[in-house]
């Protein structure tokens, strides 16, 4: 399993990634009137941002990439802040903001996505250096904040509402639990992230810890992607 991983776990993820975004495509033209195109939009920026931060396995002397070792660009921590840490809290608090209809839970969502991202970009620059060689614990454990306030948001305005007759066949519905989930899992590695030291050398660095982490992160995305494939598919668009 742990030499599986080591060989398959990039590709495993990008694959499912890509068959929640092309499935998307395939079903665009029912979505296209609701802000649900606005979720596939955002499926296909994560296939494009994870095959950039991808990069690093050509960082290597006999690789394309070989001239950004010794660089700050050398790992990809900091691409990886931008476009997921703080990028994909943006779009979810935007998404929720178009889906939400309860004002009060909109003006929530509106001013605490306005505060996560003044936060970050303070976190980033009072911590510059260390923007290019570690995450964050802090922008992730604000950014799942967000997340959850969204989806409970949702949850209650559907449970309020003649939305919860239906709510089995609501694309929103079922990419609140999985994401709802998904960050529900995930943020507890992030105060775990000194056993996952990424220079080989470094004496915190945990292989056992490193391949949970991996098994977790897998298993979670494989759920989180397939889940949105079958609600791609499965679900009736709801008009904006």
């Amino acid at each position: 399993m742990e030499e599986f991983l080591k060989q398959n776990y990039s590709f495993i993820t990008l694959s499912i990634e890509l068959l929640a975004a092309v499935t998307g495509l395939l079903f665009y033209k029912k979505y296209k009137t609701a802000a649900a195109k606005y979720f596939i939009y955002f499926l296909i920026y994560l296939i494009i941002c994870d095959f950039i931060c991808s990069y690093t396995w050509y960082v290597h002397p006999e690789k394309i990439f070989g001239f950004l070792i010794g660089t700050v660009f050398e790992k990809n921590y900091w691409w990886s802040t931008l476009y997921w840490s703080i990028g994909a809290i943006l779009f979810f608090a935007f998404y929720y903001f178009k889906i939400l209809k309860n004002r009060t839970f909109k003006t929530i969502v509106k001013y605490t996505s306005y505060i996560f991202l003044v936060f970050s970009i303070l976190c980033i620059i009072i911590n510059w250096d260390e923007y290019f060689t570690r995450f964050f614990p802090l922008i992730s454990i604000f950014g799942a904040i967000v997340i959850f306030l969204c989806a409970v948001f949702y949850f209650i305005e559907t449970l309020q509402s003649d939305k919860i007759l239906t709510f089995y066949r609501s694309l929103n519905f079922y990419i609140s639990i999985a994401i709802f989930i998904w960050w529900l899992i995930i943020t507890p590695l992030t105060f775990y992230d000194i056993y996952f030291a990424y220079e080989v050398g470094n004496p915190n660095r945990d292989w056992n810890f490193i391949f949970l982490k991996w098994e977790i992160y897998l298993f979670a995305n494989i759920f989180m992607y397939l889940t949105y494939t079958f609600a791609l598919i499965w679900c009736k668009p709801e008009n904006n």
